[in-house]
């Protein structure tokens, strides 16, 4: 793995930090998981897509530019350094996209991916049901086959974007007669369609991160079947793959949030607040963690690059980055103290940033995507070879 970037490299840096800084909101966009604040990012999403910038690593057809992984991380790397804003559709440019190119047909991947790139249609991820959590082979929700459309019952829930989005991609038994892995069918259905029902789950602060989505007869058309009929697990654990290992939480994230941890850490000390000596080892341990997981993905994209796949490893990406996250934002709130419990508006709380809501997301870190009990199962099955209980 060679770390010198090229000329190209170099020029293509260049152009995304000068675009960036030209198109970023001065101020940041309202939470997108409000209406008015979806609609912000939304907006700003048609913005990166017609500046060429929207996934950069897909074909110019798609709506992309044509450019390797190693440029996407560049990108990645200029747009959490300008405090770009968060992306709204990233079920769907990061881990839909990627698995319609894989195994859509040439339709789908013409119908759809555009429409991705733009967020003209943003995606809800519809994995979980009340009895299939991380467990997703315990997926009940049925979509019988009736000529072109399958006809589907069922509920899922914690719904990502799913209050908002327009779409929702998941998995549902298309075999009555099977059960765990077999006879599941990936499928996408439209969110407006006549027996869908979208009901918003409200957070504690009452934002709309997620919603219950319920199937009563809900027509969809078996066109929109990713994949094979019955072998919707392959297709869903390349999707886990993107959401795992590479896609979804790109290196930057951390390494952004460990620099404003290392600044912190040094403001506190000017301002002669007490950071005894394990706070100071954490800071740097996070500093170099987030390092070394950048590293490993400029690993892992080099030997994508040479024809690799991501397989079973993604799950020890995945605990790495989910850990960390809380690890870092931990260390935050220990270093401001009483002020960690102020929210960013209250008027005592001065600079404590966003700190207190990124930890409280950063506790979900090891829930979603399958949870990291999950993720050590099949790092000890299929990476270490270790016996099943």
């Amino acid at each position: 793995m060679d770390l010198t970037y090229t000329p190209e490299q170099e020029a293509f840096r260049k152009e995304a930090r000068a675009w960036l800084e030209a198109n970023v909101p001065a101020e940041p966009l309202p939470s997108f998981d409000i209406k008015e604040g979806f609609e912000a990012h939304c907006e700003w999403e048609k913005k990166l897509n017609a500046g060429g910038f929207a996934m950069v690593p897909w074909p110019v057809e798609y709506g992309g530019r044509g450019a390797d992984l190693l440029e996407w991380l560049i990108f990645e790397e200029e747009y959490y350094r300008a405090g770009a804003p968060g992306r709204v559709n990233q079920n769907g440019i990061f881990l839909l996209g990627p698995t319609i190119m894989e195994y859509g047909t040439p339709e789908q991947r013409t119908r759809f991916l555009p429409r991705i790139a733009s967020s003209e249609e943003v995606w809800a991820q519809g994995w979980s049901e009340p009895n299939a959590g991380s467990d997703m082979a315990n997926i009940q929700t049925m979509a019988i086959r009736d000529g072109d459309d399958y006809v589907i019952n069922g509920q899922k829930t914690w719904a990502s974007r799913g209050a908002y989005a327009h779409w929702l991609f998941g998995l549902f038994r298309t075999d009555p007669e099977s059960s765990r892995h077999k006879g599941l069918t990936f499928i996408l259905a439209r969110l407006d369609t006549p027996g869908i029902t979208v009901r918003p789950i409200e957070k504690i602060n009452g934002k709309r991160a997620f919603a219950e989505v319920f199937f009563d007869d809900a027509r969809v058309p078996v066109a929109n079947q990713l994949g094979k009929e019955g072998e919707g697990w392959s297709v869903a654990m390349a999707t886990a793959g993107f959401e795992r290992g590479l896609m979804l939480r790109s290196p930057a994230r951390f390494q952004n949030t460990a620099r404003k941890l290392v600044s912190l850490y040094r403001e506190t000390v000017a301002a002669g607040g007490f950071v005894d000596g394990a706070v100071r080892d954490t800071v740097a341990r996070c500093w170099m963690d987030a390092e070394a997981y950048a590293l490993n993905t400029y690993q892992t994209v080099s030997k994508l690059m040479a024809g690799a796949k991501i397989g079973a490893e993604a799950s020890l990406n995945k605990i790495f980055w989910s850990e960390l996250d809380i690890l870092m934002h931990e260390t935050a709130l220990n270093l401001l103290d009483v002020r960690a419990e102020l929210l960013p508006g209250s008027p005592a709380a001065g600079d404590v940033g966003d700190w207190l809501d990124g930890y409280i997301f950063a506790l979900a870190g090891p829930i979603y995507a399958g949870t990291n009990e999950i993720q050590r199962n099949i790092i000890a099955e299929r990476l270490l070879g270790l016996p099943r209980k």
